[in-house]
């Protein structure tokens, strides 16, 4: 009875067209929901390309090219020395008497610095004095002997003339008379043998005083009161005095490297530790030749002259000097950084991969990843896109290099880096 029921039901539907217009009605949404779909699909397909577009275009940091002035400078350390310096000793052994001066006395050259115990010298010369007199007394002694041997050889030979004595006689006056004569010849030989030892003993008394050969500042002292020296061996070193303290030095270590670059007469500033923000100026007189190897690493001296008036460096102080090798002013210069830099260089199988997903999902090949950069061009960022530039280089203070030819001018951007 249902089905009878239904049957007629799709009967009346039918003729009066329900059910037809049903069926369209449900196909113009399906048409409607899928030209909808279409539409997204391609908007966000529109959008992901324009990002990608937008996230794949490179952005470069840069910075201008500029006018301006170059200083070249090789960095060295060393130590700050006196002009001259000299270690006193002692030629002689003894005990030490007194000591007359300390650190940093200023002393004059022939000043005592210190006496040796010269009570044995003293009884050396007085012996060595009071031999030159008894030389001095035997020269006398053989002089009067050789005038008489002189005249018992005149009156002998004037007998023998006359034949009144033996021919004998006269040889023995005259040989008395040649003893004489060599008596005074070993008598004034041992008075100068007397007068040299008298003037050794003089010159070892003399020695027992410690004096300066120099004007100028005791830097150390190594010598006091009853110390006993024994120079036997080695001369001990008992000051040492630095001859002016105005004018200084600075032994600094070149790099080979660097060693061709510098010439007597360079200027250097140079800083201490003990004065931080106080830079000193000197200038490179001696550059030595021998070359000082530590560790295999090969430098070589150089010594830099200074004043140093109101005497604020000491000797010993560890010098940071900056050596002035070349200056240039008024030149274009570029950031290093430029003449490194190198747009990555896309690989020749990029356009396989494909673009969309399909190549954002595909690693790129190392080849896209870096350029190959060149000494000798530049790149320069003209209406957005970058540009290579032949340029000729100069010289380079570590942070700008001078640009002495090729199509660069001031104020163009050159490319450093990549990035934001």
């Amino acid at each position: 009875m249902a089905e009878a029921s239904k049957s007629k039901q799709q009967e009346i539907e039918a003729a009066i067209g329900i059910g037809a217009g049903r069926g369209a009605g449900r196909m113009r949404r399906w048409g409607l929901i899928a030209g909808l779909v279409v539409l997204l699909g391609g908007g966000f397909y529109w959008w992901f390309q324009t990002r990608q577009d937008a996230s794949t275009a490179p952005a470069y940091r840069t910075e201008a090219a500029v006018r301006g002035d170059v200083t070249v400078t090789i960095t060295a350390t060393g130590t700050v020395e006196p002009t001259n310096v000299v270690d006193i000793s002692s030629e002689l052994s003894g005990t030490i008497a007194e000591v007359l001066v300390d650190y940093n006395d200023p002393v004059t050259d022939g000043q005592v610095l210190a006496r040796l115990d010269t009570e044995k010298l003293e009884a050396q010369v007085r012996l060595r004095e009071a031999s030159l007199q008894a030389s001095e007394a035997q020269v006398l002694s053989a002089t009067a002997t050789l005038s008489e041997a002189m005249e018992n050889y005149q009156t002998a030979r004037k007998l023998d003339e006359r034949g009144v004595t033996s021919h004998q006689a006269l040889i023995e006056s005259k040989a008395a008379l040649d003893r004489a004569l060599a008596q005074v010849q070993v008598a004034n030989a041992d008075r100068s043998v007397a007068e040299a030892n008298l003037a050794l003993s003089r010159t070892e008394l003399d020695k027992a005083c410690i004096c300066s050969p120099i004007n100028g500042v005791v830097l150390d002292r190594q010598a006091d009161t009853g110390q006993i020296v024994a120079a036997s061996l080695s001369a001990p070193v008992l000051f040492t005095v630095a001859e002016d303290l105005t004018k200084m030095e600075v032994q600094v270590a070149v790099d080979e490297a660097d060693i061709g670059q510098l010439s007597p007469g360079n200027i250097a500033r140079f800083t201490v530790e003990a004065y931080d923000e106080r830079l000193f100026e000197a200038e490179i007189v001696r550059i030595r030749y021998a070359p000082e190897t530590v560790d295999g690493v090969v430098t070589y001296s150089a010594t830099l002259a200074l004043e140093n008036p109101d005497m604020a460096l000491r000797p010993g102080m560890t010098a940071t000097a900056e050596i002035v090798v070349a200056e240039e002013t008024d030149k274009l210069l570029v950031p290093n950084a430029a003449l490194r830099f190198a747009p990555p260089v896309a690989s020749d199988d990029s356009s396989d991969r494909g673009g969309g997903l399909l190549g954002m999902l595909m690693p790129s090949p190392p080849g896209e990843q870096a350029g190959v950069t060149s000494a000798r061009t530049v790149w320069v960022l003209r209406d957005g896109s970058a540009t290579e530039i032949a340029v000729e280089t100069g010289a380079s203070d570590g942070r700008h290099t001078i640009v002495t030819g090729g199509d660069l001018h001031p104020g163009d951007m050159v490319i450093i880096g990549q990035g934001g």
